[in-house]
């Protein structure tokens, strides 16, 4: 961990004060940046390990820095934890489908975050080198790479991480809970509609035809499994 890299995006100074404390003391090097561009700019040029993203920002809001950071390959595997005052379903899931993979409101706890951010990137390491594959859908695990037939698939790290555990075990029926702890890495409730975010996103990518699912299948009332049939 000790030289794990995060980047706190805030206009608000006292924000990015208090975060910053609290990551240094848990010994991460932390980058900041206060507005759009400049958090733009900080992610071409550092690349760091994570971002700590406000929403609501002076020029490019956290949507369109998110949008941004998915469609670039060198950026698309950084993890992104959204933090925003705005508290509706709605704004939650816009940028769950644009890539972020978690989501804090406002006020928080800080040591909160931390314990976030130090999940998050634990389930970054926490595979093992090897080759995963169901019916033609294929995943390096070592290298992070997911195909179908073939064609390489952008993934961002929390629907890889979902789809690492769903391969993992072929035909196995998951619950929500369980998969929000293996592969959103935290043991917290009210995540049921994130997670259907996540897998509605796989599916957009993954899925011949993403309204009759060839590999990803809702066990309606348990949660979902992963097969190569319909």
């Amino acid at each position: 961990m000790a030289n794990e890299r995060i980047l706190v995006v805030d206009d608000d100074r006292e924000v990015v004060r208090l975060m910053r404390a609290y990551l240094e003391q848990a010994g991460y090097e932390v980058l900041v940046a206060y507005d759009g561009e400049s958090a733009v700019h900080n992610l071409r040029r550092e690349k760091p390990d994570l971002v700590l993203l406000d929403l609501m920002l002076p020029d490019r809001d956290g949507y369109d820095i998110t949008r941004l950071a998915r469609r670039d390959p060198s950026l698309a595997h950084i993890p992104i934890i959204m933090l925003t005052a705005r508290v509706d379903d709605t704004d939650k899931i816009i940028g769950l489908e644009l890539g972020a993979d978690d989501y804090v409101t406002k006020p928080y706890n800080p040591r909160e975050v931390v314990a976030r951010v130090r999940a998050r990137l634990r389930n970054q390491d926490a595979f093992l080198t090897n080759t995963l594959r169901v019916g033609r859908l294929e995943m390096d695990v070592d290298r992070r790479i997911v195909e179908v037939d073939g064609q390489s698939i952008d993934l961002t790290p929390t629907e890889f991480n979902l789809l690492h555990v769903l391969m993992q075990q072929e035909g196995f029926v998951f619950t929500r809970s369980d998969l929000i702890r293996k592969g959103m890495g935290l043991d917290y409730e009210g995540l049921e509609r994130t997670l259907d975010s996540h897998i509605r996103n796989l599916r957009q990518k993954i899925e011949p035809d993403p309204r009759n699912p060839t590999y990803i299948h809702t066990v309606y009332g348990v949660g979902y499994r992963l097969t190569a049939s319909t």
